[in-house]
């Protein structure tokens, strides 16, 4: 078949032959693929006026419940999808990670995305800055969808779960993409987008495909557009180069291979449950996707004392990896995704051999479970050993991009954080101890070489996501090497996708542009309760001035008995005058907070349903007996609860004494019943 491109919201084949992708496993001809015709900058432009404009006007609730539908439409096709990737030499579990994977990404940031941003279209970043004497200048952050298109170019090994782990924080965002699988295993992402596409949850414009080259796009960006890259760094470092980039100021964001390490603590000798999970570890990640994974280990630092107990493990499990065609029976690791790859990695093992032993040789001819090794691309797993590693700069810099890692040993852990640091930059490293000195001097001495450090012993393998698993809730991507860009990592990357734009008002600007009441803001004076309104009715602002309530000295230490606080400073006259932030006896901090619910509550059955928690509670002056308190209730924000029957309400809560200051300030959370 011909793979189509998804263009200005049309699918388009392109008149020319195109070049051809392959079955990694028989080798026969699957699908052509080209770009050639389309006008890169009309799909540029209509993303930019179509997509863009329908997905800022979304607040971040709906598109997250946007992400959901997508992540449940797409699921009904887990079979279709399954079925065509054992093509690219995937075999199920390998699949699982593809496809669920990146199915279980759209669902997370959904839930994020409703959880942690509120249900508006943009973001309101930090609190409000005061820039003048008296108040009435000034400053606040927010982050707004930026207006371009994000161009994301993906890689070979992860056809599905490479989109979507992009996508993801995009459309919560409010921006629209552009996918561009790499061609050999783009038949897999182009059935994936399609089932999106026909699915009608996304916004016309919000998603376009290129299957073939990018031709002159990267001619045609803004600044209002953003580049993403996953693959080779020396690929990320030419699309880099784009003078337009530069010019244009233009984002580019790049998640490379690295060398990832894993290390083995000094303390996890042969019989330890460590050195077995390190073991596994190790194994798993060569054999995972054949190895053929961003995140694999390719170099296992390991106790010197220990090289020998290492090499006889590992060289046992690996024996037990079968490998075929994925769709065979008994089959666990399938082939690489194409024969030039396969040729590209058994290159870059004869270049490791001038620095390495082998221990484990897999890159000549065997017989391939249920196919041709002459027409698949099978490889064997493979293990080198280097004696000297803090001598030899290479085996820390070339990368063999299948099931092959390097073993290489250490005396001390001190000399272990200088081999897993040699790599110039990783996507992640492991440590697998029972010693937690060995991990705190492992973290601080890796943490600024590597993107993810992951922990790994007894007691967290049961429930680990191991070494390899990046997941939407933590960043993914590292410094140097690695290509400096952060992927994932819950709301942090949403925010990739948006500008942050600072600005300066007065505090009624700062609540109309917020939506949020600012001190010195308008305050509402209502002829009603605010708790006698439902959601709907109450509005930003509102405010409630209680009647004044005296504080007394039998208030005091009947709370003390009452609920056992009979702290020095509420009971003990002459302690209390030696304190040098009080000088006499005080009301109780929760005291002042009982009284100040007693003078705003209303009693009766009403719109407000409960109240769940406070924030941000300040004690700023003393109370002492005989002080009048007034609290003045405002509402701060309001929050619908998409499909619920109920909305947050915020209300600043601020408590002053009988001289106008403020003794105590807080943010009281209320669940407010709807009935629109």
């Amino acid at each position: 078949m011909k793979l189509q491109s998804y263009v200005c919201g049309k699918w388009y084949t392109s008149p020319d032959e195109g070049v051809a992708s392959y079955d990694a496993s028989t080798g026969a001809e699957i699908a052509t693929v080209s770009s050639a015709g389309i006008n890169f900058k009309d799909m540029l432009e209509y993303g930019r006026t179509v997509g863009a404009p329908a997905l800022a006007k979304m607040t971040f609730h709906e598109r997250a419940i946007m992400l959901k539908e997508v992540a449940i439409a797409l699921s009904g096709f887990k079979d279709e999808l399954y079925d065509l990737s054992y093509k690219t030499g995937a075999t199920k579990a390998d699949t699982w990670v593809d496809v669920d994977g990146g199915i279980s990404t759209f669902f997370v940031y959904s839930s994020k995305g409703r959880r942690e941003l509120p249900n508006q279209p943009h973001y309101v970043d930090g609190g409000t800055e005061a820039l003048s004497r008296n108040g009435s200048f000034l400053g606040q952050h927010i982050m707004v969808p930026r207006r371009g298109v994000a161009l994301h170019i993906n890689a070979f090994n992860f056809p599905v779960w490479g989109m979507m782990e992009k996508l993801a924080p995009t459309f919560l965002g409010g921006m629209p993409a552009i996918i561009k699988p790499a061609s050999g295993t783009a038949y897999l992402t182009e059935l994936a987008v399609r089932k999106m596409i026909e699915s009608g949850v996304l916004p016309e414009g919000a998603l376009q495909l290129i299957c073939g080259r990018t031709g002159d796009v990267f001619d045609h960006l803004t600044c209002q557009d953003i580049v993403t890259f996953t693959g080779s760094a020396s690929t990320a470092r030419t699309l880099q180069s784009h003078p337009v980039l530069a010019e244009k100021s233009v984002p580019f964001i790049a998640e490379c291979d690295s060398l990832n390490a894993s290390i083995l603590g000094i303390d996890a000798v042969k019989g330890t449950e460590e050195f077995d999970l390190f073991i596994k570890e190790v194994a798993r990640e060569m054999t995972t996707k054949a190895g053929q994974k961003c995140t694999a280990i390719r170099r296992a630092i390991i106790p010197r004392s220990l090289v020998v107990d290492v090499q006889e493990a590992l060289v046992a499990r690996l024996a037990k990896t079968v490998v075929g065609d994925p769709r065979a029976e008994g089959v666990r690791m399938g082939p690489l995704a194409d024969l030039g790859q396969r040729k590209e990695v058994i290159a870059r093992v004869e270049d490791l051999k001038e620095f390495c032993s082998v221990v484990l040789d897999g890159t000549t001819a065997f017989d391939a479970v249920g196919a041709d090794y002459a027409k698949g691309a099978f490889i064997k797993p493979t293990v080198l050993y280097c004696d000297k590693p803090l001598e030899v700069e290479g085996v820390h810099a070339i990368e063999a991009f299948g099931p092959v890692t390097t073993l290489m040993p250490y005396e001390t852990t001190a000399e272990a954080v200088t081999l897993a640091n040699m790599g110039e930059g990783s996507l992640v490293a492991s440590l697998f101890t029972f010693n937690t000195d060995i991990v705190r001097d492992v973290v601080l001495g890796v943490g600024a070489y590597h993107g993810r450090l992951v922990v790994i012993d007894r007691s967290s393998a049961g429930e680990s996501t191991g070494h390899g698993s990046p997941l939407p809730h933590m960043k993914h991507g590292g410094p140097g090497r690695a290509g400096g860009g952060e992927e994932q990592g819950g709301i942090r990357a949403v925010k990739h996708y948006m500008q942050r734009v600072a600005v300066q008002g007065s505090p009624n600007v700062m609540t109309a542009v917020t939506g949020r009441w600012t001190t010195g803001s308008t305050e509402r004076s209502m002829d009603v309760h605010p708790f006698r309104k439902n959601f709907d009715e109450i509005q930003v602002g509102d405010t409630l001035h209680t009647k004044p309530r005296i504080v007394t000295l039998e208030d005091i230490e009947h709370f003390a008995n009452f609920t056992g606080d009979t702290f020095y400073a509420h009971m003990d006259e002459e302690a209390a005058a030696a304190n040098p932030f009080f000088g006499a006896r005080v009301a109780h901090g929760y005291l002042l907070l009982s009284f100040a619910a007693g003078m705003f509550v209303d009693p009766a059955p009403g719109p407000v349903l409960a109240n769940y928690g406070l924030n941000d509670l300040q004690f700023m002056k003393p109370v002492f007996p005989g002080d009048t308190l007034h609290v003045r209730l405002v509402c701060k924000q309001r929050t619908a609860r998409m499909g619920q029957d109920f909305g947050e309400v915020r209300w600043d809560v601020t408590i002053t004494n009988q001289d106008k200051e403020i003794c105590a300030n807080y943010e009281l959370l209320t669940l407010n019943e709807r009935t629109q």
